[in-house]
């Protein structure tokens, strides 16, 4: 005979635990709707991440939205994982954009993340002959409100 006791406990265990495919749709369809809220545009999932590689979780009904969009939704961590901006840098140089990362760890704030690139073409920039790309290992880290900001600013020059 199982003990209540210990029966309780797989039940508790059974019952608390996360479905990680689940918790990413969660945090995907936290991020189309901010871009929805702030940008007016419309994002769905992209199926094919999960078949093919070099996807990003999002597409935008426009095709000239700049960004590949990964979003990570992880229980607990401090900073973005090396892998995760990997993942999105690899996403974006296959579709030709810039990368965006979202991530988010329990009971905290969205974090975006994007390449110094994306930031500096909100100035007037216009390269020397010769001048190389920004290397997207260089990359800032920003609240919603800020990324909200940065990428209506890049939408509105193009």
């Amino acid at each position: 005979m199982i003990e209540p006791q210990r029966l309780c406990g797989r039940w508790l265990i059974a019952m608390g635990k996360i479905n990680s495919r689940s918790k990413g749709v969660r945090g995907e369809m936290e991020i189309r709707d901010i871009y929805q809220q702030n940008l007016g545009l419309t994002f769905k999932r992209d199926i094919e991440q999960y078949r093919a590689g070099d996807h990003g979780d999002l597409i935008c009904t426009d095709m000239d939205f700049p960004f590949v969009t990964e979003v990570k939704l992880y229980a607990a961590g401090y900073g973005a994982r090396p892998d995760w901006w990997d993942q999105v840098c690899k996403a974006a140089q296959s579709a030709g954009k810039l990368p965006l990362l979202a991530y988010r760890f329990d009971r905290q704030q969205w974090r975006w993340r994007f390449p110094l690139e994306a930031i500096a073409s909100l100035r007037d920039y216009i390269p020397a002959p010769g001048d190389v790309r920004y290397d997207w290992r260089y990359a800032s880290e920003c609240d919603t409100d800020t990324a909200m900001m940065i990428i209506r600013e890049i939408i509105s020059d193009d």
